[in-house]
């Protein structure tokens, strides 16, 4: 590997054990909107505590920092929220990981997720409309106007591609309009 590659390090590994999965946040946003760098790669992993082993076993641990198992285990258990990284240790590159939980927004967005083919990897990704309804939550809690930049370049790029009116549907439902509006008003140049 010539150049540091987070489908590659973090993505294609998963695809191995047939654990399912969805990418999320800023690699999603990239894939359907303005390229980026990012040195993180956001995952929603659907597992129970039985998969942990499997999960350890694709991560060899002289080139990859795991949380301990006790952490994992923790983090398996929670009903909501649970979370852990996966950091390259030769490159710092990192994978946030998030456990698919029960709230309605996660559900729908693991449901509606996409194959898609790039280059040689097919992967599994978040819709662009669940990209974008996160994005908004992460603007309503930031206020980081590079949650807009993303939504705006995904409309820009792929707008004909999302269903804007499910946007809406789930920016309404979540509290999301004012965000909503201003994403949509947001000039990214």
């Amino acid at each position: 590997m010539d150049a540091p590659d987070l489908l590659a390090l973090f993505v294609r590994p998963l695809e191995e054990t047939g654990l399912q999965y969805m990418v999320t946040g800023g690699v999603a946003s990239v894939i359907y909107g303005d390229p980026r760098f990012t040195r993180d790669v956001d995952i929603v992993l659907e597992m129970d505590g039985g998969a942990i082993p499997r999960l350890v076993s694709i991560f060899d641990p002289d080139a990859f920092y795991l949380p301990p198992l006790e952490a994992l285990r923790r983090e398996v258990s929670r009903t909501r929220h649970g979370h852990f990284n996966v950091i390259h240790k030769g490159t710092g590159l990192r994978a946030d990981v998030y456990l698919l939980d029960k709230t309605e927004v996660q559900q729908w967005g693991f449901r509606c997720r996409r194959r898609l083919s790039l280059g040689a990897t097919a992967i599994s990704v978040a819709s662009p409309e669940y990209v974008i309804v996160q994005k908004l939550l992460y603007y309503r809690d930031s206020g980081s106007d590079r949650h807009l930049r993303d939504i705006a370049m995904m409309l820009r790029i792929s707008g004909d591609r999302i269903e804007t009116s499910e946007v809406a549907q789930w920016a309404s439902r979540l509290g999301l309009d004012a965000q909503w509006v201003a994403a949509r008003a947001f000039d990214p140049t």
